[in-house]
This record gives structure tokens, sequence and C-alpha cells, in this order.
């Protein structure tokens, strides 16, 4: 298994405290997939305003930790270290349960398709097994 905490992420994406939202990465294969993880706490600074009365992670921020999962297996490609991967697109996503403080999130993304400096992935969020988020992400490298 190839791991990698939070100074190995840093190297190679370009995010940083309070929007890096992948704690640490389980395992990876350069090009094929990357499973890591976000664990939620109650002092996320998202929580102050969603919602105050009952603390949700926003989905959007699920779907970018799922993305920069992905990015973590695009660009450990030799050809893509240094390089950035934006955000293309995203198809049939699904909300499925909500994320709150105490989870640890589970992201997991599989590059399905890459050809160029386009890559597609197919992206799973889950807690305690059950899915929260699934997704189709589309990723450019420049």
């Amino acid at each position: 298994m190839n791991k990698l905490g939070i100074k190995e992420i840093e190297q190679i994406l370009p995010h940083r405290h309070p929007f890096l939202l992948v704690d640490y990465i389980e395992d990876y294969e350069p090009g094929k997939y990357a499973v890591g993880y976000k664990c939620v706490t109650f002092r996320e600074d998202f929580f102050k305003g969603h919602f105050p009365q009952e603390p949700v992670m926003p989905g959007v921020l699920m779907v970018e930790a799922l993305a920069q999962t992905g990015a973590v297996a695009i660009l450990s490609l030799e050809e893509n270290k240094g390089k950035i991967a934006y955000f293309g697109g995203i198809k049939n996503c699904r909300f499925r349960g909500k994320v709150v403080p105490g989870d640890k999130l589970r992201l997991e993304t599989t590059i399905i398709k890459c050809k160029g400096p386009v890559g597609v992935g197919h992206a799973v969020a889950s807690v305690d097994g059950k899915v929260v988020v699934d997704a189709e992400l589309t990723f450019m490298i420049g």
C-alpha cells in the first residue's frame, strides 16, 4: 500500500488550509486510483454557517474532497508532477447522506478514462461503509 501523510499530499496538491480537504491517503496507484480520508471535526470553518443549529458538511465540499483525492492519483503520474488538476466537470452526482462532526469521510476516486490532459474519475464518499456521495468527475491537467 502507498500511503501519504499531509506533508506528502501538500507536495502533490496546491491546496492549503482551510481548503485542503484530504487529511491522509491510505492507498493510491498513480493514474489509477486513490483512497483518502477527511476526519471531520466540529472546528471546521464551514460549520460556523452551515448550519450552526445542526452542523452538516456542505455537499460541494464533499465533492471537492473527492476531486482532491482523484487529483492525487492523476498528479502522481511522472508526466503530471508539478502540474495542477483543475475541476473540469461533474456528472451524475447523488447525495445519499449527511456528514457531521465526528465522521471519518472515506474518499475513493478511480480514474476510468484518461486522454491527453483530460481525465475522468468515478468518485465515492462514505462514512462507516454507507455511501454519502457518488459522482463522475472530470479533471483537466494544466
